[in-house]
């Protein structure tokens, strides 16, 4: 790609690439020094008076739009060839995208990271940073709680024992049934995203001179400055190795198609998301040595990891055709849900569903099926997924849209495939039993005569989908890890002056919704920055 010689270049204490979910929280954590300066690469535009985005119920609007980087998968043999991986384009990130779904990780989501060899995340390390999340999160609103959403966690509690709960973060859980908490502002339905809760205080205030957003500018390559350069800038970081070339700052490209070297005193942040940010690194020479030679991309660092453990929440669906209109009263459109614990060695639940009060059917009518006019869905999803994808690059143009394998249902012991098949039998339970039953006038998809284990599982893998969890891709892990990214302190290994904050970084996928666990890593990076500042 050409790229001026010399480009002009802006200078800063901290550069942040992504403006999204826990870029917001670092920039505006940093910046509360009035004396550090701070840059945020934001490709997309910002989200103040975006009424389609601020409008929590309005998300499905966003999937697919010019709001959407809108990745797609490679041919999945056991799985759907077709999904979307929606990645948000706008400030704020998948936060002002997505459902606003707001989980504390478990504390056996935690531990595990701990034991893969992330010292230091521990639940009792990272309970206290679900406290200083600005976010408003809040129960699904008594106004918000539709009909028939009611009657859903009602039959779901009578069909498979589970507790109702009432506040999914006051305790951790094994398993429940019951609504939501939500980062949002029932009284108005707008979010409370990690751009709305973080970033635009000071915006509409303009109270942070030290704070600039680069909105609608795309980050395409890091630069990198050898040991020994001589100017001194950000030498006193050293990260595990104590070596390494240094990050001096990421090139950018503006809107009108101006190119600049936005540079690091300090440190260079990526918070991209575990697509663009390996994706990122990639196209910086940053990653597996054979698969940039191939590409004729010029290796800065061998870092074999960078990519690989590519992690999502699979899910499938059934849907039912109800008797008539649902009311129309709702948060989201999916504002309750399900988690049961079927094995009870597991250390937290491991089968989830959601509950739609739509008719959740984009993906069974590739096979035929017919969308109803009015109904409903549940969605069997896979909390502990075992199996593990791949996020490569097929080009050296940094334009061209990175690989993502995700390899669903490749798992050794079918694990994966044979939890949908328990998710579609028990969502069956649960629509026989009242008062749920009572909505429900027939069994849409897969329909009633697909009983067996493996017709089950065959429509459950066609019309399996994502509920936008990518994680995992530039894991964090202990030093004799091989193919652990980061270490515990979000340092890239063998690099200076680079750190990466957003769900790449997971070495193992929460049960839960991820978007907490993003932001508590976010404040986790923002104090250690801070600390060492």
């Amino acid at each position: 790609m050409p790229m001026n010689p010399e480009p002009p270049t802006d200078t800063y204490d901290y550069v942040v690439v992504g403006g999204g979910t826990a870029g917001s929280v670092i920039a505006s954590r940093l910046t509360d020094n009035p004396d550090v300066t701070v840059a945020v690469i934001e490709g997309g535009p910002s989200d103040i008076d975006r009424d389609d985005v601020l409008t929590l119920r309005r998300w499905l609007g966003l999937l697919g739009g010019d709001l959407d980087y809108g990745y797609t998968t490679t041919e999945q043999p056991r799985g759907n060839s077709y999904i979307l991986h929606s990645r948000a384009r706008v400030l704020g990130g998948c936060s002002s995208h997505n459902t606003l779904i707001s989980f504390k990780p478990l504390p056996g989501d935690w531990d595990e990271w701990a034991a893969a060899g992330a010292e230091g995340w521990d639940h009792k390390a990272m309970d206290p940073y679900f406290a200083k999340l600005r976010n408003n999160i809040v129960a699904v609103d008594e106004k918000d709680r539709n009909a028939i959403a009611r009657d859903f966690v009602e039959a779901a509690q009578a069909a498979t024992g589970v507790p109702r709960v009432e506040g999914f973060n006051k305790a951790p859980f094994k398993d429940g049934v019951g609504f939501f908490d939500l980062a949002y502002h029932p009284e108005n339905n707008k979010r409370s995203s990690a751009s709305v809760a973080y970033l635009h205080p000071h915006m509409e205030a303009g109270d942070r001179p030290n704070l600039t957003l680069l909105l609608e500018t795309w980050a395409y390559k890091l630069d990198f400055v050898e040991d020994g350069d001589g100017d001194g800038a950000g030498d006193g970081y050293v990260d595990g190795d104590g070596a390494g070339p240094r990050a001096r700052g990421v090139y950018v490209r503006a809107k009108d198609g101006e190119e600049r070297l936005i540079s690091a005193r300090r440190e260079v942040i990526v918070c991209a998301g575990a697509v663009d940010t390996p994706r990122l690194l990639l196209h910086s020479g940053i990653g597996p040595k054979a698969d940039l030679d191939r590409l004729g991309i010029p290796v800065v660092h061998d870092l074999p990891g960078v990519g690989e453990n590519l992690l999502d929440h699979p899910e499938s669906v059934i849907v039912w055709e109800t008797n008539g209109p649902i009311p129309d009263n709702s948060a989201m459109d999916s504002d309750a849900g399900l988690f049961i614990q079927r094995d009870p060695e597991a250390t937290g639940p491991d089968l989830m569903f959601h509950f739609y009060q739509i008719p959740f059917t984009d993906n069974p009518e590739r096979l035929g099926y017919v969308r109803p006019e009015h109904g409903v869905s549940m969605t069997p999803n896979i909390p502990k997924p075992r199996s593990r994808g791949r996020l490569y690059l097929t080009s050296a143009d940094p334009e061209e849209k990175p690989a993502l394998d995700f390899r669903y249902f490749t798992d050794e012991d079918d694990y994966d495939g044979r939890t949908l098949v328990d998710g579609i039998r028990i969502a069956r339970e649960i629509a026989k039993t009242q008062p749920l039953a009572g909505w429900l006038k027939r069994e849409v998809c897969p329909g009633p005569d697909v009983t067996s284990d493996e017709e089950l599982s065959e429509y459950a893998r066609k019309v399996a989908h994502t509920v936008y969890h990518p994680a995992g891709t530039c894991r964090m892990g202990a030093a004799n890890d091989e193919l652990a990214v980061v270490d515990p302190e979000l340092r890239v290994r063998g690099l200076r002056s680079l750190r990466i904050a957003d769900a790449s970084v997971f070495p193992t996928m929460p049960a839960v919704n991820p978007m907490i666990g993003v932001l508590m890593v976010g404040e986790k990076c923002a104090e250690m920055l801070g600390g060492e500042a």
